[in-house]
């Protein structure tokens, strides 16, 4: 089954590429504004000799690594707070329900003006961006919890945080690997806005002066990279939630088939 889907999706990005390589060609569109794809190979190959493109990449690669460290941590720890403290769920309900809806990216001018340019403003947005995908993620997780385990455990005399880690902790795991899967490509989503609307260093700055400067090819093959490292890390996410939840019955379900 695994072999069969490898091919049918190789088989589909043949059919893209070669889609990409006609439209073109065949004046659909005009290359000036939609290149062929050898022409946005031939700028991906120039892209990766430039040693400006990995220091772009690096700087991308940083915001949203740190931003992402901070927003799973920081929604973690609030999450599990604010579930296990009495009431206080009921009172930050409303702050949250005020907070999480508002867009990343309103929030584009007071970086600016907080931070300038700096890494700082990236991490910002990333941070914002994130930290609601996990704690809303916790916060389902751990009320899922099932109230027998949880009477079982005060029953036993477990103490709090002995409920936490062998009660809490385990059911909300897969919510939790699910916040982070889904924090990951939201994460990159941002740090990417932030380079290209606030010029912070990174891809995103690249492929704005890209398309400044008229280079069409050199920006489709940025946006290429932007769409490779998504992939990537979507990848990556999934492989780290299979391992984490390994014992989890939906994932040894998921190898069975």
């Amino acid at each position: 089954m695994r072999a069969e889907n490898a091919v049918l999706g190789a088989a589909g990005l043949a059919a893209f590429l070669a889609l990409g390589e006609a439209v073109p060609r065949l004046g659909l569109v005009k290359e000036a504004y939609f290149p062929p794809t050898s022409r946005v190979a031939g700028a991906l190959g120039e892209e990766l000799a430039d040693p400006g493109f990995w220091t772009a990449l690096g700087d991308t690669l940083t915001g949203w690594a740190l931003g992402l460290a901070i927003a799973v941590g920081a929604g973690v720890v609030a999450g599990v707070v604010v579930s296990v403290v009495p009431y206080l769920r009921e009172a930050t309900a409303s702050t949250i329900e005020f907070l999480r809806p508002i867009p990343s990216v309103a929030l584009i001018p007071l970086a600016v003006l907080l931070y300038g340019t700096e890494l700082r403003s990236v991490l910002l947005l990333v941070v914002y961006a994130a930290f609601w995908q996990v704690l809303i993620q916790v916060l389902y997780g751990i009320r899922d919890v099932d109230p027998v385990a949880e009477e079982t455990a005060r029953s036993y005399g477990l103490g709090g945080w002995a409920r936490i880690r062998h009660v809490l902790w385990p059911t909300a795991l897969p919510y939790v690997m699910t916040g982070v899967r889904l924090a990951a490509a939201v994460a990159l989503i941002l740090a990417v806005t932030a380079e290209l609307v606030i010029g912070a260093p990174g891809l995103g700055a690249r492929i704005a002066v890209a398309q400044t400067s008229q280079a069409v090819p050199e920006m489709y093959a940025l946006i290429v990279v932007t769409g490779l490292l998504g992939l990537l890390i979507n990848v990556g996410a999934r492989t780290v939630e299979r391992r984490a939840l390994a014992w989890h019955q939906s994932v040894r379900g998921e190898v069975a088939v």
